[in-house]
């Protein structure tokens, strides 16, 4: 018997507290991933003596979260999710240290070392929103993971500030202060994790509750060939790509556009505003307007970015292109992971959750290893243009949930009559 399937489920008020408490881990996993994300780039770039690897030390944050993300699903599934969430957050501690040693002695490999850990802490901290999810009601799915995803809003003004704050704490050493304190950051994640979180069984609700806790799991092909678990993957891992494909060349691409390094870190600065402050009122959104059209308003705004990005490379343009690209993740992704978690039994959490999760990084980190690439050598419009063909699969596989939707209550209808 797993972990977290021995402890009773505590009611309601455990998972509105788990909620916030995630929340707040939220907001300290982001503003160390917002300093990797505004800096990363820039020190890569100078340590690398290949420049178009510049921004492999970020991608590789991506591609260790792939790589994790299976082994951190079923871990939890065995220790629970407090225990899994504050190893985690202890790696992503570690990676921080490594940076600093790597930035001291100038070695660029051990740097993607340092930054590769910080994506084993992004494994496990991409499951909050969703242990957050698990806790609650059906009805409150979306209203938990937005809860959560809202404690990224305080990483998006804090983090690159954060960044330009504490470059010079190991000086004259630039930078590596930075990571110092996503050590810091991590610790004081892994502190409240253990201080503050509690686990709890995860709900089954509606009708046929009882039964599918004595079902046995479906395989994992009946369940990912769910039409909502097709749509809610596709908009979690597309919507995820098409953010870490614009966002990873963004600072390079200000720079090599002719803005300062500081107008960079504010670009990104909005950006991240854009992709969580969203989530105050997104379940609000999600309530009134049904799951499909706020996924449709996420497709249709990241689109938009592309477009914005195109027309001219001037300040003004980046950060509306990238403030779009923001809020059409968080529409995108807080819509799919509604789905997700509507797509499972509480016997096939883990199964399902890894497979998604694993597909969402490793979209993500194919998008950000060929993000510099194709800028180093086509240029900030084509990185732009790639983006279209990506949300257009999204727009079809959430079309096609939604007419596989509407047969079946039309149906439902027919056979009632």
């Amino acid at each position: 018997m797993s972990a977290s399937s021995s402890i009773p489920f505590s009611g309601e008020r455990t998972g509105r507290r788990n909620a916030r408490v995630l929340a707040l881990c939220q907001a300290l996993y982001t503003s160390s991933v917002s300093i990797d994300l505004t800096l990363t780039g820039l020190v890569g770039y100078t340590l690398a003596d290949d420049k178009a690897f510049a921004t492999l030390p970020f991608s590789l944050i991506t591609v260790a979260a792939a790589l994790t993300t299976i082994f951190a699903s079923f871990l939890m599934a065995r220790i629970g999710r407090r225990a899994g969430f504050a190893l985690g957050a202890a790696v992503g501690a570690a990676g921080g240290a490594i940076s600093v040693h790597a930035i001291f002695i100038h070695s660029f490999w051990l740097f993607c070392c340092g930054t590769a850990t910080v994506g084993v802490f992004q494994a496990f901290a991409q499951y909050y929103r969703l242990a957050a999810a698990d806790a609650v009601e059906t009805h409150a799915k979306s209203r938990a993971i937005s809860t959560v995803l809202t404690g990224g809003v305080i990483a998006a003004v804090l983090g690159p500030a954060l960044a330009a704050w504490s470059r010079d704490w190991l000086a004259p050493i630039t930078f590596a202060g930075s990571y110092a304190l996503v050590t810091v950051l991590g610790l004081c994640s892994m502190a409240l994790v253990l201080l503050a979180y509690r686990n709890a069984a995860p709900v089954t609700s509606g009708p046929s509750a009882v039964q599918q806790d004595v079902e046995a799991p479906r395989s994992l092909l009946s369940i990912v060939t769910q039409p909502i678990f097709i749509a809610a993957l596709a908009n979690n891992a597309i919507g995820y790509m098409v953010m870490m494909f614009v966002m990873t060349a963004t600072p390079i691409a200000a720079v090599a556009c002719g803005h300062t390094i500081g107008e960079g870190a504010q670009i990104i600065q909005w950006h991240l505003v854009g992709m969580f402050a969203p989530s105050f009122f997104a379940a609000r959104l999600i309530a009134r307007f049904g799951v499909l059209r706020i996924i449709g308003a996420g497709i249709a705004l990241s689109a938009a970015c592309g477009a914005v990005a195109i027309t001219s490379t001037d300040l003004p343009h980046f950060y509306v292109a990238l403030a779009c690209l923001g809020v059409g993740w968080n529409f995108m992704f807080v819509g799919g992971s509604t789905l997700l978690a509507q797509s499972y039994r509480a016997n096939e959490r883990a199964k399902t959750q890894a497979t998604s999760e694993f597909t969402t990084f490793a979209c993500s980190a194919l998008a950000s290893l060929t993000a510099g690439q194709l800028l180093s050598r086509f240029g900030w419009t084509v990185v732009n243009t790639a983006i279209f063909p990506a949300l257009i699969l999204a727009a079809c596989a959430t079309l096609g949930y939604a007419w596989s939707r509407a047969r079946a209550g039309t149906l439902t209808s027919a056979g009632a009559a």
